[in-house]
């Protein structure tokens, strides 16, 4: 009887021990977008985009799969069936970053071209297919040019498309990165001259890729697109959605002034 007993105190003890929690799965984040914001390769160097290296700003165990693709905009990235692609790959509980408006601006190529109503619908499909899949979107505004008013100020280019998404934020109740407001505050900080490190503004022959140089205030160097994940980085800690917790609070590799020469973190 006496052992009957320890033998049911024994059961009841490893009962009563709790199971460790599960580990949590580690952040995935998926990003829609254009030639500001993909993943070049190195025989392109120095450019790069903000979906590129927004990794090194990430917890080691985050995913960053970057769908960006330049030239595109929401409708030529619907209509060409990357939207679609995009997500069969999505996953419950992922983050997904769409940030479009330059092509969607760009009137003189009608496959690209979306109105700013379009645009909207455009948008509204990415945000319910999106949340369909049980993930959470995520709206950037469209990044800045290098482009400055006749008193120093930074311009926003895309302003009607800025607008569309800021307002689409606000009646979905759909996380917003302003990336056009805080690169625009960046720039003004540092005047068009000093911001041209940021630019794809290249002397002849400093570079295989653009051997007889190039003058292009759109696309960003290996520091610009560095800086550009740093404000989408910042930004997206502050968001109510999975990856949030996946920012560094220290980013080194984003802060970097110098180019490191290669499109890895360090």
């Amino acid at each position: 009887m006496k052992h009957l007993l320890l033998l049911a105190a024994a059961s009841l003890s490893v009962a009563a021990t709790p199971k460790p929690a599960p580990k949590p799965e580690p952040a995935r984040i998926l990003i829609a977008g254009d030639s500001t914001v993909q993943t070049y390769a190195a025989e392109r160097y120095p450019q790069g985009g903000w979906g590129q290296f927004l990794a090194c700003g990430l917890s080691g165990d985050a995913l960053v799969i970057n769908r960006a693709i330049g030239g595109r905009s929401t409708k030529s990235f619907i209509n060409e069936g990357r939207w679609d692609r995009m997500m069969s790959e999505v996953r419950p509980g992922d983050t997904v970053l769409i940030q479009f408006g330059h092509n969607d601006a760009t009137k003189a190529k009608p496959e690209r071209f979306a109105d700013p109503a379009m645009y909207r619908d455009n948008l509204l499909r990415f945000i319910w297919e999106t949340r369909g899949h049980g993930a959470f979107p995520v709206l950037v505004t469209p990044v800045a040019r290098r482009s400055f008013d006749t008193a120093g100020k930074a311009r926003a280019d895309f302003a009607e498309y800025s607008a569309v998404m800021r307002e689409l934020a606000a009646t979905t109740a759909t996380p917003l990165i302003d990336l056009e407001g805080a690169s625009r505050n960046l720039l003004d900080r540092m005047g068009a001259d000093r911001a041209v490190v940021y630019y794809m503004n290249l002397a002849p022959g400093a570079y295989p890729a653009f051997a007889a140089g190039l003058k292009d205030d759109t696309h960003f160097t290996e520091v610009g697109a560095r800086t550009m994940a740093d404000l989408v980085a910042e930004q997206l800690s502050g968001l109510s959605v999975p990856a949030a917790k996946a920012v560094l609070a220290q980013r080194p590799d984003l802060e970097r002034t110098t180019p490191l020469g290669k499109y890895a973190c360090h």
